[in-house]
């Protein structure tokens, strides 16, 4: 959560900046009783503390885009608040709604390339593939990963086509986009089948529980995207999650509702069976499209950009396919593990976050790639990579 934030020492007290040029615009319809959004007289005066991409860029764009807005009334300012006021931000901007990725190209595109090692949406299209039985995974790949692989999970956001995206939204269009869902996950069946829980009306329990394992949205905080992009507005009216037990550890799919976007589907299990979590992930996302076509609408989808959302960094695929898998000897030597996963494209998250050792030697690899590659071909790299980390690992194990 967090538009890719960047690395910051989360110890500190988080203030706020507020540069000269930003006033309250007491005029924007989308503000509420506890959030306003601004408006800057000229482009804003960054300090060395801004790291996001959007605040090296926008001097160059401010005169063409500065008085630009969508339909639905998202602007430029709008736009970038959330990479002014939160500075360490890796990219700064966020998008309030399916046209701000084409009314505001002039800046999305040089930071989608910056942030996508080079993926150029003017020169570039994007491509999709949610066929999971493309997937290959061996019997002895399959026999190692169940060995090694403590859980797998992969995940992505999808948003509904002419309905306003969280940093952009008002009442009227996030309870429709609840209802929506809703009306999705009351036709899951099969292994799909489940409950809808409402997060003002969930326990706080449930809540606690939930999110100790990962698997509920955090609450909205200063340093995160959502506070200052204004898409916590409300919080916590039509937010929920889905869920396909009733017991938080036999979960296998889950889906939030209008967090940083309209959905995020995930999809879990214990072990190393990656082709079943990923055609769970199929399935799921397949379903969402089908319900949208049925009210009438779509998924936001574009030919250069893939699927569309709030943040450039979640842009193409937006997937994020990972395994916790226990390497204990690789855990002894951090950067030899970073290189290994830099070979093939992979990042590695440690207990402590990147570049730390993992308790229990258990490491979060996930593939580092979101756009330019399709979904099974980022599910394909992981699988390839991680195998030739178990390699490397059992090398390791045997030499000890």
């Amino acid at each position: 959560m967090g538009c890719g934030a960047s690395k910051t020492q989360r110890g500190k007290q988080f203030q706020a900046y507020h540069p000269p040029e930003e006033k309250v615009n007491p005029n924007d319809p989308k503000n509420s009783e506890t959030f306003k959004y601004c408006v800057y007289d000229k482009c804003p005066t960054f300090t060395d503390k801004h790291l996001s991409l959007m605040s090296k860029l926008i001097a160059e764009h401010w005169d063409t885009l500065k008085d630009k807005k969508t339909s639905k009334g998202y602007t430029l300012h709008n736009c970038i608040q959330t990479g002014v006021q939160t500075p360490h931000l890796g990219v700064g901007i966020t998008a309030g709604d399916d046209e701000s990725w084409e009314v505001f190209k002039d800046i999305m595109y040089p930071i989608i390339n910056g942030w996508h090692n080079g993926f150029d949406p003017a020169t570039m299209d994007h491509k999709s593939d949610l066929d999971y039985s493309k997937v290959k995974l061996s019997d002895e790949q399959a026999k190692f990963f169940d060995e090694m692989v403590v859980s797998t999970r992969i995940r992505a956001a999808r948003n509904v086509a002419g309905l306003s995206l969280p940093a952009g939204t008002d009442a009227k269009d996030r309870a429709e986009v609840e209802a929506l869902l809703k009306e999705t996950f009351a036709n899951f069946a099969g292994e799909l089948k489940g409950k809808y829980h409402s997060l003002g009306e969930m326990k706080d329990e449930l809540k606690q529980k939930l999110r100790s394992k990962g698997m509920l949205f955090q609450l909205p905080k200063p340093t995160n995207l959502l506070t200052h992009a204004g898409a916590a507005r409300d919080w916590p009216n039509n937010r929920g999650i889905f869920l396909n037990n009733d017991d938080p550890d036999q979960v296998t799919a889950l889906c939030w509702c209008n967090e940083e976007d309209h959905c995020r589907i995930i999809s879990m299990q214990n072990g190393g069976n990656i082709k079943e979590v990923f055609a769970r992930f199929c399935t799921i996302s397949a379903e969402l499209s089908k319900c949208a076509k049925a009210n009438g609408t779509k998924l936001m989808e574009d030919k250069k950009l893939g699927f569309l959302g709030t943040c450039p960094s979640n842009l193409g695929t937006g997937l994020r396919a990972s395994v916790m898998i226990k390497l204990p000897e690789l855990n002894k030597d951090v950067p030899r593990l970073e290189a290994l996963c830099e070979k093939y494209d992979l990042q590695p998250r440690g207990s402590a976050g990147e570049h730390s050792a993992a308790v229990g030697g258990k490491w979060d690899i996930s593939n580092k790639q979101r756009i330019g590659f399709t979904e099974v071909e980022l599910v394909q790299k992981m699988i390839d990579g991680v195998w030739e980390i178990v390699q490397e690992e059992k090398k390791l194990q045997a030499a000890a």
